[in-house]
């Protein structure tokens, strides 16, 4: 089996524990997307699992073998780093071949291998180019192809489109998306970008200050989030978070319930709702995002098409009570029985 494992990893800075007892695994060929904001340990990880940092405690395995002190050049993985990490006086073709000449794998395999990945990311007609001369986008694809000539089971990837344009970015996911299924790729792939995450991962493993949050397909993550910090880092706008005490109409809401959480497309303007005032309007051009204040609290909605409302207008909205989400005070979710 090709895959990858990492168990109750721990990984300090002095003082400071950056991966806190860390377990996950990333199953073969799936792509598992470590998600999380800035700091929360998500790039720590991906170094742990490539040998680039070792870990206090913990395991590292891949392919069901433990290469926790393994070298990083003996454990199967490839990896594409955020910067390219290319060579800026070698030539396209001469950086994607350096790993396997350094391995001193065979010409003619090595030049086979360069055809087919060349081929793969469009690159077989720049392989005469020096970095210099290509774009942002082309040369990520140099990263990838390197990444896919070194004929890896697992290939990890941090951040490696957060230095491209939005546009382009949208085209590079869907590009490494494609890749990774033709090539049955155990990927792990760290981003901070929660759109990333919800339309390329099998599975995500949210982080947040060292910590697991959560794990589960973007779906789950998005449906039944753990915790009112998963609520409300998954989805664009964010999940509104009020006080229970200031929601009407919650009949039967257990003692245990401190907030509740409702997702901004499940609002809709009513005739008779709940009274709100409108504070912005985002005009997106599929849909609207209302920006509203209720009693000193503020809440988002998300309505399809344009809105017929101006700033400063009041309105009502309502909901279904079945799609709101319970919170007891320390943020945790709160399960139906």
């Amino acid at each position: 089996m090709s895959g990858a494992r990492v168990e109750n990893l721990v990984k300090q800075w002095g003082d400071f524990r950056a991966v806190d007892g860390v377990s996950f695994e990333a199953s073969e060929g799936t792509l598992t997307v470590l998600l999380g904001p800035s700091g929360c340990g998500k790039s720590t990880i991906l170094r742990l699992i490539a040998g680039l940092e070792f870990a206090e405690s913990g395991n590292v395995l891949i392919n069901n073998q433990d290469v926790t002190q393994s070298d990083p050049a003996k454990r199967s993985v490839s990896m594409v780093f955020q910067s390219y990490a290319l060579f800026p006086h070698l030539d396209v073709r001469e950086n994607i071949i350096f790993g396997l000449k350094v391995r001193k794998v065979p010409s003619a395999e090595r030049e086979a291998r360069l055809r087919t990945a060349a081929e793969m990311v469009g690159l077989d007609q720049l392989l005469s180019r020096k970095p210099a001369q290509l774009s942002g986008g082309q040369r990520q694809r140099v990263a990838l192809a390197r990444a896919i000539v070194a004929n890896q089971p697992v290939c990890l990837m941090d951040e490696p489109l957060s230095n491209l344009d939005a546009k382009l970015r949208a085209e590079m996911r869907e590009e490494i998306h494609r890749l990774q299924r033709n090539l049955n790729l155990t990927m792990i792939y760290v981003t901070h970008d929660q759109t990333e995450a919800m339309s390329m991962a099998d599975q995500v493993v949210l982080l947040k200050d060292g910590r697991i949050i959560q794990v589960g397909a973007p779906a789950d993550l998005y449906d039944t989030p753990s915790t009112v910090f998963a609520a409300q880092f998954l989805g664009t706008p964010p999940m509104n978070i009020l006080p229970k005490k200031i929601v009407p109409a919650l009949s039967g809401t257990p003692e245990s319930v401190d907030r509740i959480g409702i997702r901004p497309e499940k609002i809709q303007l009513s005739n008779d709702g709940i009274p709100m005032t409108v504070d912005a309007i985002d005009y997106m051009g599929a849909e609207t995002v209302l920006r509203m204040l209720y009693q000193d609290h503020r809440l988002m909605a998300r309505i399809d098409g344009k809105a017929q409302v101006s700033i400063g207008e009041s309105v009502s909205v309502n909901w279904d009570p079945a799609d709101c989400h319970e919170f007891d005070r320390n943020g945790n979710r709160i399960c139906a029985s």
